[in-house]
């Protein structure tokens, strides 16, 4: 059972590199990483961030004497900035490139759509959440791609067998790249648009056999981060009255079960009941994890939702006439 039950992304001696990764998910994903004796690589736009989060990463490492761990100081709304990122990495890596890629950086900033400052805010969201990680996942594959790039070979911990080792891009969606709310029109469509990217993109490396990669989606709830905290502050009324009582997250149980869900191979990875039943009402064309079970369930699911999105038009219509300007 071994070779079934094996890890499908063990990390140990391998590097990683994390956008997003000076504060928040990111920087908890790091310091999982290097408890687990990978190399890692942040990167975010704060230099002095950097500095502290890497201080806090070496206090995780499993492996102090061999880990290594670096800084990379990038805006990824800025365009082009993924191919200086990974040449940066490859070369602090003896010219090999990270074999996995974790996109973490990411922004909400929730509003109605007639507000003055929406579009503006809707362009950075896309810039920041679906630019940011195409860019990466582009910049990463063709490293990965390049001639004398090929699959290292690692060996099973039972069957003493060798097999191709995979590259990793993990991709960060949202529970609401599933289901999308009135307020969130300007964060939403950002991670629809990497949800679609990575539906696409696990078909497109499969064109790759010699260097097997691995292309896998992670779909959070809220999380006790700043950046909620930053949420919050311009989310519209209704948007709170729709989400009820939401409980963000903590970063350790986020970053835990997406892990966990990584190691065991799953594609879409939710880390909350409500947000597996967001996966299931909404998986398209998406890869299953498990054939039977989520095309019984997401057969069932369109007669659910069919209710809740009555009771949430109902919610939005309630809220209009209750505080429509006299």
């Amino acid at each position: 059972m071994g070779w079934f039950n094996h890890n499908h992304m063990p990390v140990e001696g391998r590097t990683s590199l994390i956008t997003g990764g000076s504060e928040g998910t990111g920087l908890g994903a790091a310091r999982v990483f290097a408890s687990k004796g990978a190399n890692v690589v942040i990167v975010a736009r704060t230099l002095a961030k950097l500095d502290e989060a890497i201080k806090s990463i070496e206090n995780e490492a499993r492996s102090p004497e061999t880990q290594r761990f670096h800084a990379i100081a990038a805006d990824v709304a800025e365009p082009g900035y993924a191919e200086r990122v990974v040449a940066d990495a490859t070369a602090w890596k003896n010219g090999q490139p990270p074999e996995i890629v974790w996109c973490l950086a990411g922004l909400a900033t929730p509003m109605l759509w007639t507000e003055g400052e929406t579009m503006k805010a809707a362009r950075y969201n896309m810039d920041v959440n679906y630019w940011g990680s195409a860019e990466m996942s582009q910049a990463i594959m063709r490293a990965w791609l390049l001639p004398g790039q090929g699959a290292e070979k690692q060996k099973t911990s039972t069957a003493q067998l060798y097999r191709p080792a995979a590259k990793h891009i993990i991709f960060t969606g949202s529970v609401l790249s599933t289901f999308s709310l009135a307020g969130h029109a300007p964060y939403a469509p950002s991670k629809f648009a990497v949800r679609a990217l990575a539906d696409a993109l696990v078909q497109e490396v499969r064109m790759y056999p010699e260097v097997p990669i691995e292309v896998r989606l992670v779909l959070p709830n809220s999380i006790t981060t700043v950046g909620y905290e930053r949420e919050n502050a311009t989310k519209p009324a209704v948007t709170h009255a729709l989400e009820g009582p939401d409980t963000p997250q903590s970063v350790d149980e986020v970053v835990g079960l997406s892990v966990s869900g990584l190691e065991k191979g799953r594609y879409c990875i939710t880390t909350s009941f409500v947000g597996g039943l967001m996966r299931w009402s909404a998986m398209g064309n998406s890869p299953r994890d498990n054939w039977f079970v989520d095309t019984l369930i997401g057969s069932v699911l369109p007669w659910i939702m069919l209710f809740v999105t009555w009771d949430m038009n109902k919610t939005v219509s309630s809220w209009a006439k209750e505080n429509k300007p006299s």
